[in-house]
């Protein structure tokens, strides 16, 4: 150790004798750098009672003497650590982009400044002591950061912020957070907007849930085939006003999916649309059929035959007055936008539509049922708003008790020459109780004898029961409908409210005996959830659908006339040379139907002339319509028709559109066409 230190005094003393302006800049250098980082900036007062010895140097060496002391370097590093953290910290918790270390040294600028002036042969011995100080003063450090004081003054927050947290400790869940510091966990644990910063364990993200498997339940039914005339020439089914499968399909669609294809009901998308059908006559039956032919679009060698039905709509002052009974589901499965809250703004937009006289009563059910509103006039609106109002979701599905809530609640409102309905709104969802199609089946043709018809609602997606809404509407009197938006709840509830809630005709079925030398085969668009065995037609105790006032039904057959080379089948070789009719008569319509209330069906026959005409607008629309339902469904007897020809089919078939339901139908194709690249 002697020698280096002789050979070191050596060395200096051999150098040159420092120049004074070279020392003087250096030492004004290294002052300024020692100021700015004590934060002293102020010239040194100059002081007169020095001794005569005293000079720059000296007085810098008493200076730092004084300041690297063990009490006095603490105390600096303190207050710069404090006003660090002081300054620093509300900028960190507003926008500090990414964690860095918090440092009390300059700039490494700054530092190897000062490095190059000690190494500067013009710099003496004393200065360079002196320099060698400054640069300790100021090499960087990197002090344990702890977190910041909480600005609640809890005791529990002020402990957790002195203790130090190591940054690279793992992120802490906030329930085990909140455990052991005794803090509310979505308080302790509030992250930046741009995530992590030094000092912190933020807790980890929630996981974002991946979208429930849609557990929706559609009737199952086989497309119908093609029969052989000359072996099977009676059709017979029921009619169905029923819209839900196209409010269904719509919403498929317009969230960026093909709807299954056991949820397209190709009669139920063609009804979805109104026709310009002749009205009956006064004293005529509450409705009237049409019929027409003409060819298909989809293969000129058959032909498609219209059936159209035009119920009768009887003047508001004329209907009878209605006990309405509306049957909430207020389930846990209800608790979505499109589901609840839609189904309160639904229904409060039909109570415009009802007269004074009419009256309303609110059964809910979750869990167990019970009567939310007593019967109320609906001039009342403001109870009966007010009751829907409250309405909120929970629990589980307990719909049969709820139906039977509703029964009992309609039955003590029942009085002669008012009409009851309950108006089911649900998701379909059953799960308490009875939940099968079948059994609820029952239930319902029992209270259905009781004259209360019963109409479903369905709303939302995911778990929607549609096989449980069609037996309940097929069984009860009543429709079906799916509500999707607010303008479908316009469409149903307030557009064709009367043929919703007041029946004209009961059990109305349909029968065709097609001319075995006309036809060879034939095959019903559709219908297939509504196909009655033969025998049916003529037995009354066969439920069929209801027509209501102003309600439209249309049904499709495409039909293979006699020597067309369209024929599927061959003719049988041993088979009995059929009779035939009228060379005039493609078949024979009969009709049957009862008068609300009534036990005895009524019949109405009417033949089907054999000649195809031009088809109007409105049949080439609801062959387009057949055709989407086909495409989405099952499309083996379309040929090599597709997507454009329907669209092409539906633009210019429009006619006349004032609510813009057909133009939306071709929109609807277009989005079809994309979805099935």
């Amino acid at each position: 150790m002697t020698d280096d230190l002789d050979r070191l005094r050596t060395a200096l003393k051999s150098h040159p004798a420092p120049d004074g302006a070279a020392k003087a800049e250096a030492l004004r250098l290294a002052m300024e750098n020692f100021d700015r980082h004590q934060e002293s900036a102020k010239a040194s007062r100059p002081i007169q009672d020095r001794p005569d010895r005293a000079g720059v140097l000296q007085g810098v060496r008493e200076m730092i003497s004084r300041l690297t002391t063990r009490p006095a370097l603490a105390a600096t590093a303190s207050v710069v650590a404090i006003g660090v953290a002081i300054a620093v910290y509300p900028e960190l918790r507003r926008s500090v982009p990414a964690p860095s270390p918090v440092t009390t040294a300059t700039s490494e600028a700054e530092i190897g400044e000062t490095r190059a002036r000690q190494s500067s042969p013009e710099v003496g011995r004393d200065d360079r002591t002196a320099l060698d100080n400054l640069a300790t003063l100021t090499e960087p450090t990197a002090p344990a950061i702890t977190a910041p004081p909480r600005p609640e003054p809890a005791p529990e927050a002020d402990a957790l912020a002195d203790m130090p947290i190591a940054p690279a400790a793992p992120p802490l869940r906030k329930e085990a957070a909140a455990a052991q510091s005794g803090i509310v966990a979505e308080e302790a644990f509030r992250p930046s907007p741009s995530g992590d910063v030094a000092g912190y364990a933020l807790p980890e993200a929630e996981p974002v849930l991946a979208p429930a498997p849609l557990t929706e339940a559609y009737p199952e039914a086989d497309p119908n085939p093609v029969k052989v005339t000359a072996e099977e020439p009676v059709s017979t089914f029921s009619i169905d006003t029923d819209t839900a499968s196209y409010a269904v399909v719509r919403s498929s669609l317009t969230n960026g999916y093909l709807p299954p294809a056991e949820a397209v009901r190709v009669e139920e998308m063609v009804n979805y649309f109104p026709y310009a059908y002749p009205a009956p006559g006064e004293g005529d039956a509450p409705f009237r059929a049409s019929v027409s032919l003409f060819e298909t679009p989809w293969n000129a060698e058959t032909r498609l035959l219209r059936i159209g039905l035009q119920g009768e709509l009887p003047a508001t002052d004329d209907r009878p007055p209605l006990d309405l009974v509306f049957l909430i589901d207020t389930s846990g499965s209800m608790d979505d936008p499109k589901k609840l809250p839609l189904l309160k703004q639904s229904l409060a937009l039909m109570l415009g539509e009802l007269r004074p006289e009419d009256r309303i009563a609110i059964v809910t059910y979750a869990g167990s049922a019970g009567l939310v509103l007593e019967p109320t006039e609906a001039a009342d609106r403001a109870t009966i708003l007010a009751a829907l109002d409250r309405l909120d979701a929970g629990g589980s599905t307990a719909g049969a008790e709820g139906l039977q809530q509703a029964y009992q609640t309609a039955e003590s409102m029942a009085e002669n020459g008012r009409i009851g309905r309950i108006l089911l709104a649900t998701d379909g969802d059953f799960n308490v109780g009875i939940h099968d199609p079948e059994e609820l089946k029952h239930l319902i043709a029992r209270k259905r004898e009781s004259g209360i018809y019963l109409s479903v609602l369905g709303f939302g997606r995911g778990n929607l029961d549609d096989a449980t809404m069609q037996a309940l509407a097929q069984n009860g009197n009543g429709t079906a409908a799916y509500i999707d938006t607010l303008a479908e709840a316009q469409k149903v509830l307030v557009d064709q409210l009367s043929g919703a809630l007041f029946p004209i005709a009961d059990d109305v079925k349909i029968q065709i005996e097609f001319n075995p030398a006309a036809v060879a085969e034939y095959r019903l668009i559709g219908y297939e959830t509504r196909a009655l065995a033969r025998e049916d037609f003529n037995n009354d105790r066969v439920d069929a659908g209801e027509i209501g006032a102003g309600h439209q039904v249309t049904a499709l057959y495409e039909i293979t006339p006699v020597g067309s080379p369209a024929r599927q089948t061959d003719p049988l070789r041993y088979a009995e040379q059929q009779l035939a009719g009228d060379a005039a008569e493609l078949g024979f319509l009969k009709l049957r139907y009862k008068a609300p209330g009534a036990a005895t069906s009524r019949l109405i026959e009417t033949p089907i002339p054999i000649a195809p005409a031009e088809a109007e607008s409105d049949a080439r629309f609801a062959a387009a319509i057949a055709g989407m339902g086909q495409l989405l469904s099952d499309p083996k007897y379309l040929g090599q028709w597709g997507w454009d020809d329907a669209i092409a089919l539906a633009a210019g078939a429009r006619g006349d559109d004032p609510y813009g339901y057909r133009a939306e139908a071709v929109q609807l194709m277009r989005l079809a066409q994309s979805l099935s690249r």
